[in-house]
Order: C-alpha cells, then structure tokens, then sequence
C-alpha cells in the first residue's frame, strides 16, 4: 500500500479538460452561423446569380474566370503586402507597449489609457477621421509635406497609399494587441526576473531570455488574429482609399465587395470570397504548425 501511495504521490498531476458535452452548444452555433453559410458560399460559387432570380448552376466558369483575371492577381498581391507591412509593424510595437504598461506603476496605467483609446473608435469612424487628416488640401500633407517624402497627396500613389493603410489599421489595432500582450506579461511569474536579476541579466537581456519566450503562446494568438483579419478586412480600404488610386489597393475583400453590390455578379463574389476562406484557413494551419502551438499540452505561457 505504501508503495502504491507514493507513486500516486510521485506521478505527474494530470491536466483536466471539460468533456464534449460542454462543446455542444459552442458547435451547434458554428454549424448554424458558420458552415452552413461557407457551405451556401461555396455552392454559389458555381452558379450564376444576380441576387434575385434562381441561381443557375454553371459549373467552374466562375473559377476559369477567377484564375483567368489579372485583377485578382493583383489584388492578391497588394493583400499580401498589406499583411506583411501590418504585421510588420503591428507586432514588434504591440510587444513593446504590452510589456511596457504590464508594469503596475499609475503613470504606466494613465498613459496605457490613452494609448488605448483608438480601440474604442469603429474602423468607419478611423477611416473618416484619416481621410480628413490626410486631405492634400486641408490635411496634415499640406502643411507637413516632408513627413510625406515632399508630396501633399500620400494617397495619389500606390507605395503612399499602401504606407498610409499600414499605418491607419496599425494606429487602430496595436491597443488591441497590447491588450493581449499586457495581460501575458502580466502572467509571467515575477521570480523568473528575481532569479535573471541575481545572475547579472539586464533588462534587455531579461527581456530577450524571458519576456520573449514566455509570450510565445501569445504571439501565435495575435499573429494569427493579423493574419485572419488582413485577409477579411476591407472597410478601411472602402473609406480611405476606395481602392485606389486607380485599382492600386484593391485587395480581395474589396473586390469581392465590388463584385457582389456594383455588378450583382454573386457567383463569382462568392469565387473569391471561398478562394479569401480557403487562403485564410491555410494561413492559420500554417502558422499553427510551424509554431508547433499544436503540439502543446499546457496552458501555461511559454510552455
């Protein structure tokens, strides 16, 4: 007996998970909301429809039609950039400012407020707002012209253009990943900087061998929300640059917009939005397995 009490005693706690019972009404909801829609998507995708008379079934036309277009090309090519460029900058800053106003200090509190008051603002309202500040007659441009590489219209050329949606969806959603990035710093045991600190580490090199590594889960998590909502989001284009100048900054989304409620083509919308679908989920299942997040068995930062 006493044998069998100390290795009960010596096995490893085991990680307890609800059963599948507690997912029902979670699945439910995204069969309902979710796959029957991406499934009447995918239908129409072969059909021909106007919006109002019965979809008429025309096989792959829409899809030779969709690998045939050269707009498509480049729109998947500027939602690309877009992608990359928003990461880019998304990522390091919402790091730095999510650690940073993890610290418990009233002046950390009081500016990570303001910081994130552009998370309150609707991506209509954003838009509106730069699209008056960056007017080439009244706006910032034409007073500031140096800011802009000497130009008072950034938005008049396609490298301004895409620099100026960088820089409106990164100043709208960095609070957002802050926010995530602060609350996973947060969590970090605080005796893991003792120990650094009792060793001789800095702060920078605590932040690299600590900060880092523990944020690992977060950074898939934020990464993958980059990535998805670049691939479904054109609001901001819509308002800010209505895809131009020209079709500079057409991304997908916008072109299945186009498509679908200014030509009432919504066979071939609903090509492009399975093919957005398609590329969407391939780009999360890629990031989960060259993260490895998939093989990870504790809920733990870090580990």
């Amino acid at each position: 007996m006493s044998k069998t009490r100390a290795r009960d005693r010596a096995a490893p706690p085991t990680l307890e998970r609800p059963g599948v019972a507690w997912a029902i009404p979670g699945l439910l909801f995204f069969l309902v909301f979710a796959v029957a829609p991406m499934v009447g998507v995918l239908y129409l995708s072969f059909t021909h429809w106007d919006g109002l008379s019965t979809p008429r079934f025309t096989g792959t036309e829409n899809w030779s039609r969709f690998f045939s277009d050269s707009q498509v090309g480049q729109s998947t090519l500027v939602t690309g950039i877009l992608l990359v460029g928003n990461i880019a900058v998304q990522a390091p800053i919402s790091i730095l400012l999510g650690v940073w106003s993890a610290g418990h200090q009233r002046n950390r509190a009081v500016l990570s407020a303001v910081f994130f008051l552009p998370l309150l603002l609707s991506t209509a309202a954003t838009a509106v707002m730069w699209r008056q500040l960056l007017d080439p007659n009244f706006g910032i441009p034409s007073t500031f012209g140096r800011l802009f590489g000497g130009t008072t219209d950034p938005l008049g050329t396609q490298q301004g253009a895409i620099a100026c949606l960088v820089l409106v969806t990164s100043w709208q959603f960095i609070p957002f990943h802050s926010l995530l990035y602060q609350g996973a710093a947060r969590a970090i045991p605080h005796t893991l900087y003792q120990a650094a600190a009792i060793d001789g580490a800095g702060r920078v090199r605590q932040f690299f061998h600590i900060t880092l590594p523990q944020l690992r889960n977060t950074i898939i998590t934020s990464t993958t929300f980059m990535v998805v909502g670049g691939l479904t989001a054109f609001d901001i284009v819509l308002l800010l640059t209505n895809g131009g100048p020209g079709t500079d900054t057409s991304i997908l989304p916008f072109s299945m917009y186009q498509t679908a409620f200014r030509t009432y083509d919504y066979g071939y919308a609903s090509a492009i939005a399975a093919f957005l679908l398609l590329l969407a989920t391939c780009a999360s299942v890629l990031l989960t397995k060259l993260s490895g997040y998939d093989k990870m068995t504790s809920t733990l930062e870090g580990l």
